[in-house]
């Protein structure tokens, strides 16, 4: 089986998806009174993603992001007292939390659930935030999910083709959107835009506010753009995805959770895939159809790490290629306000630098 990029790259059913729900919760010695649902871990990059969770008063202090994250709350919310990152963040909350930043502490106002994405490892600080304890990375997930028997979301289109052997751990509880509620909480933040609360918050926005940009050509499709790096050229999304997607190759990868509604991905079931599950589209996938089942919204978030590539059909002359020069121009055109990259003053280095004054450099 060749590894090389294969234009015809056809497997079936979830090979690049997991449903979260089925999930069992890990709790890791680096992390305590974080609980996870692994998604997907890289040697390649350190990147990891994983369904968070925090119970109702845990407190995390201090840490530090050695590499970016970012965040969709799920359920419940959490607040960070102070700094850069202040505020309470409630579920339909979408944030980024820059490379560096140094958390002094961060509580769970109410059982929290979030999807994470981690850009590289997360440093966990002894007491007075002086030295580092332990860090947890992207091969500590990898070897916390081999030891329970948790199969990961595959990283390439190679490993897509390979057999993936069932989950041997136990399956655990559901997240909290398994509930109507919850659900319907969450699918109105996603969805609605007239009876919101917005987060004003450079770093965070209440997807409730973001308006969504629609084609009048293609109307069954909505845009919420919530990022945009000029830097790397990630873009992160909110779509409503109500038609037929039309072929296309994804140049660089993409990951996304369904939030409502159901949606027909190649050779899975005829219901289609709904709630919580959680697909990871690697560098050089194609679609030749993505479409809704049913007739609920379909909605759900979306990290796309690089451009697509849109066709009529194999072999046929590219039709239009999105980046994230497109995706920026519609996040203009429709009055979104995108959450911020970087701090404004830069005052995110570690405490420990002794150039800074600690001050100065505390970022919680």
């Amino acid at each position: 089986m060749s590894t090389a990029f294969n234009p015809d790259f056809n497997p079936t059913g979830i090979e690049g998806g997991v449903d979260t729900h089925a999930l069992p919760w890990l709790t890791l010695p680096q992390a305590p009174g974080l609980e996870l649902k692994p998604l997907r871990a890289s040697n390649e990059s350190g990147m990891f993603s994983a369904i968070a969770r925090l119970r109702r008063g845990t407190r995390l202090a201090p840490l530090v992001h050695l590499g970016a994250m970012d965040l969709m709350v799920l359920s419940g919310s959490f607040t960070y007292p102070e700094g850069p990152l202040a505020g309470t963040h409630p579920a339909g909350t979408w944030g980024y939390v820059p490379a560096n930043a140094r958390i002094a502490r961060l509580h769970a106002d109410e059982d929290v659930e979030c999807l994470v994405n981690c850009y590289g490892p997360v440093a966990f600080l002894d007491e007075d935030g002086g030295a580092v304890a332990s860090i947890l990375t992207s091969m500590d997930i990898i070897l916390a999910t081999r030891e329970r028997g948790v199969m990961l979301v595959p990283n390439t289109l190679a490993e897509c083709m390979q057999p993936r052997a069932a989950d041997r751990a136990a399956r655990d509880a559901e997240l909290a959107i398994a509930e109507p509620a919850r659900l319907a909480l969450l699918t109105r933040a996603a969805g609605a835009t007239d009876e919101a609360r917005h987060v004003r918050h450079p770093h965070f926005v209440d997807t409730r506010e973001v308006p969504w940009a629609v084609n009048p050509k293609n109307p069954d499709f909505g845009i919420k753009v919530l990022r945009v790096s000029e830097e790397t050229g990630v873009t992160s999304l909110i779509v409503r995805h109500n038609g037929v997607a039309g072929p296309h190759y994804h140049l660089g990868a993409s990951d996304f959770l369904i939030l409502s509604g159901r949606i027909g991905y190649r050779a899975g079931p005829p219901e289609g895939y709904g709630p919580g599950v959680w697909f990871f589209e690697p560098a050089g996938a194609r679609h030749d159809a993505t479409q809704r089942i049913g007739d609920e919204d379909l909605i759900y978030t979306a990290n796309v790490y690089g451009p697509l590539q849109f066709d009529r059909g194999r072999g046929t002359p590219i039709a239009a290629v999105m980046s994230w020069v497109q995706y920026k121009q519609m996040a203009e055109a429709s009055g979104a306000r995108l959450v911020r990259n970087t701090f404004a003053d830069d005052g995110s280095l570690l405490a420990w630098t002794p150039l800074m004054r600690r001050e100065a450099i505390t970022s919680d």
